[in-house]
């Protein structure tokens, strides 16, 4: 394992090295320490490998994101996993606003609570949710699956597209266009699999569907990928 102490070698080198790294390196697994709550930490990555981050960080911890595994044995600022492609990003602990938001894939599991707009212009992006979320969370969320195993704040979903959001609480109120839907077999399915893969023991039945009444916008799900 290569361990990097962010505070005697700073930030620049951290991420100039990790976006060095490629499908061939041998260098797979890396401890990130005395991160301090700094900002930007792991961004940018692109290749199959591991970072730990062994405390808090600031904001847009773990940007644009593609094919590493990203850990924070902590909490983490606002703007997390943003604009996230592939791979996983895993926080121990609490998530501020917008985490996840304009996610195209990956995973992003959240074991605290989440703050407000969650998800936010989703595209694609599944997030895993331990605890509770904030207000506005999914706000436009375009696709993929927001996953939350607590309550949900005022407004889930507003202007909602084609995400689908499971909320096993309470929600405080539903944003323009969103309401509950039926939680089809093959919804079982999807929430079966994310719950697993994020380390929940929520079971599936606990949950109620959300999405979009598709009353409000111009959107062509077959050309989702366009967006």
């Amino acid at each position: 394992m290569q361990t990097y102490d962010l505070e005697a070698e700073g930030l620049r080198g951290l991420n100039s090295t990790l976006q060095k790294q490629s499908g061939e390196t041998n260098q797979t697994n890396w401890q990130v320490i005395n991160p301090k709550g700094s900002h930007a930490i792991a961004v940018g990555l692109d290749a199959p490998i591991e970072v730990t981050v062994k405390g808090s960080t600031g904001y847009y911890c773990a940007g644009m994101n593609q094919q590493a595994t990203i850990k924070v044995e902590g909490s983490v600022g606002p703007g997390v996993a943003e604009n996230m492609m592939s791979g996983q990003v895993i926080i121990d602990g609490d998530a501020s606003q917008y985490a996840g938001a304009t996610g195209h894939g990956g995973l992003l599991v959240i074991k605290g609570n989440a703050s407000s707009r969650c998800g936010i212009s989703m595209k694609g992006i599944d997030i895993v949710v331990h605890g509770d979320i904030g207000h506005m969370s999914a706000f436009m969320a375009q696709a993929g699956n927001l996953v939350v195993c607590g309550d949900a704040g005022d407004a889930l979903g507003d202007s909602l597209y084609e995400a689908r959001l499971f909320v096993r609480g309470s929600v405080k109120s539903l944003g323009a266009d969103c309401v509950e839907k039926e939680l089809r077999p093959e919804h079982y399915e999807i929430l079966k699999d994310l719950l697993d893969r994020a380390g929940s023991d929520a079971k599936p039945e606990e949950f109620k569907r959300y999405g979009s009444a598709r009353q409000l916008y111009n959107f062509d799900v077959d050309k989702s990928a366009a967006y």
